[in-house]
């Protein structure tokens, strides 16, 4: 009535194959023997390699019951050749294996320095990509520099233009009165004008602001209302609505001035 269920696969939870204890009752070594070194992980499941490891003891132990018996010195000497012949084939043998290790390590290098390589060219287009868009915002920061300088020129030759011959040009009143930068309005100190020489005339004098009568009959000539203030008290609102519930403001305000006190 009950079940489980895990966050893993069963392919996470399989452990090693169990190999059982076994016994031998005969004199001769089974084949199956021969591959105990192998273990699950380290040469099992079998693949290419294995097999052929395989079929290469196979064929030694085929060589070795074909060795002749050491009973006189002719059988010692051929069975001394034909050991140093299985030599020199099984170092050939072991030095293709060592050739195509080799072989395999040289192309795993190739792909290292070959991605080492686009890592470097990849890293140089970058910098230079970047250098270009510093060089290209310093010209065009230069060019508006250069535009800007060549249009106040420009304002400065117009203006100079305007007066080649240096001739006598007649006041216009209407221009210097709607130009708030004129001299009429902003006169300029080196063309012998100092407007804070002559600041007492605009001092306000009057009669009625020096003197303590004109004081008094200045005052005696303002209304009650400016000199009596009256304040009227603010008539309070009504909280409650027509239909007599209290309105949601006035009870705001009645929990502020709670919090308040």
């Amino acid at each position: 009535t009950l079940g489980t269920q895990t966050d893993y696969r069963d392919g996470e939870t399989q452990t090693d194959p169990y190999s059982p204890e076994y016994v031998i009752h005969s004199v001769s070594v089974p084949e199956l023997l021969t591959l105990a070194t192998l273990t699950w992980g380290r040469g099992l499941p079998a693949g290419l390699a294995e097999v052929e490891m395989i079929e290469r003891a196979r064929e030694k132990r085929a060589w070795e019951a074909t060795l002749p018996a050491m009973d006189s010195a002719s059988q010692i000497a051929k069975r001394r050749k034909m050991m140093d012949d299985m030599e020199r084939k099984e170092w050939a043998f072991r030095e293709q294996e060592i050739e195509k290790l080799q072989e395999v390590r040289l192309e795993v290098l190739k792909k290292l320095l070959q991605r080492r390589e686009e890592n470097q060219n990849e890293l140089g287009a970058k910098r230079l990509d970047d250098h270009w868009q510093n060089y290209q915002k310093a010209k065009e920061e230069k060019i508006k520099k250069i535009q800007h300088d060549c249009a106040l020129m420009l304002r400065k030759l117009i203006a100079k233009s305007k007066n080649v011959m240096g001739k006598l040009e007649r006041r216009d009143i209407i221009r210097d009165y709607t130009d708030f930068a004129s001299q009429t309005y902003a006169p300029l100190s080196r063309i012998g004008y100092f407007p804070d020489n002559h600041s007492e005339c605009y001092v306000v004098k009057s009669f009625y602001l020096n003197t303590f009568e004109g004081l008094c009959e200045l005052e005696a000539s303002l209304p009650d209302s400016v000199t009596q203030v009256k304040i009227k008290a603010p008539k309070p609102k009504y909280a409650t609505t027509k239909t007599g519930f209290i309105r949601r403001s006035a009870r705001l305000e009645v929990e502020l001035a709670q919090v308040h006190q």
